[in-house]
């Protein structure tokens, strides 16, 4: 048995498809505060699902009964959110980790795949990024994550756990929610040139990003499962590239025929200049390869919307 938590978010959606076209057996716990209940339709037969909050301890001991191997996608997203509220994203991101840990470690999982962040990497100018870097988080957000990271490599340099941290990179693709008010930038960009209307760019758009198609975060992931020496490491998971989002508006302009000139507003607090992975280690220790770059992830996915 496999547990998503977050399974009704966008990465975990699709982590869910991928162990189900492998004929797994998956459970979804969610709370659906952000995930949607529409992610999961067509696949509801096919898999258990447990409404319920990873900040209670008791569900968190629920959903992992009988469970073989955890992804832990579970989250408040959004540095901007976080911002905002910063205690809630402090209780779900490290006290629901921390719960589900505990719970792990009484039913012996075989492996717990956690999902980090570039952003514990924060504003320094060097790229690439490299897992072996002092960390220098600038959002609580950030510093979440990067508390859930220490928790799991604790838990399995104790011998409990053996959890396993992946920092996503900008991960994008099909089923991303462009209507949330912390939407990511290319469900924004794509739906806005779709509308007939400028996108929105923060700041002077020559920020920069790895963006990370999501077929090939969840690679890694299912990699991370398995890598026998992957305990208690920490991974990039990125395309180990990098687009300024003023390069991404034009890109994603070509693809639909639309010449609109981008609005510019402030940046937003708390967002890095530039971000760029070094993926050599997953790829030694993981075997991770990613697939997509970003001119064939981002057709796919501004294919997917058109069709919507």
């Amino acid at each position: 048995m496999f547990l998503v938590t977050g399974g009704a978010g966008f990465i975990g959606s699709h982590l869910v498809a991928a162990l189900l076209a492998r004929n797994e057996r998956v459970r979804v716990l969610d709370n659906f505060s952000t995930g949607s209940r529409s992610r999961l339709e067509g696949i509801r037969s096919r898999i258990e699902v447990i409404e319920g909050d990873i900040r209670d301890a008791g569900v968190c001991r629920r959903a992992l009964s009988g469970v073989r191997i955890v992804f832990h996608q579970a989250a408040l997203p959004s540095v901007t959110r976080s911002w905002e509220d910063p205690i809630s994203t402090n209780e779900v991101n490290v006290g629901g980790t921390l719960n589900l840990l505990e719970a792990a470690k009484r039913e012996r999982i075989e492996r717990f795949v956690f999902a980090s962040s570039s952003s514990v990497y924060g504003d320094t100018p060097t790229l690439p990024k490299v897992e072996t870097m002092l960390p220098h988080p600038r959002s609580p957000y950030a510093v979440s994550k990067l508390a859930g990271e220490s928790y799991c490599r604790a838990f399995a340099l104790n011998g409990d756990v053996p959890a396993v941290a992946l920092r996503y990179f900008n991960v994008y693709g099909p089923g991303q929610d462009p209507n949330s008010q912390y939407a990511a930038v290319i469900p924004r960009v794509v739906t806005a040139l779709l509308g007939g209307q400028p996108p929105t760019v923060y700041g002077d758009g020559e920020q920069s990003r790895d963006f990370t198609y999501v077929a090939d975060c969840v690679a890694a992931n299912l990699l991370a499962a398995v890598a026998p020496e992957a305990a208690g490491d920490v991974f990039n998971v990125a395309c180990g590239a990098r687009t300024s989002v003023n390069a991404l508006v034009e890109q994603v302009a070509g693809l639909l025929g639309q010449r609109l000139t981008p609005r510019h507003a402030p940046a937003r607090a708390g967002d890095v200049r530039h971000s760029l992975a070094d993926i050599t280690h997953a790829a030694q220790k993981l075997s991770y390869a990613p697939k997509y770059d970003f001119a064939a992830g981002l057709k796919e996915t501004v294919q997917w919307y058109r069709t919507r």
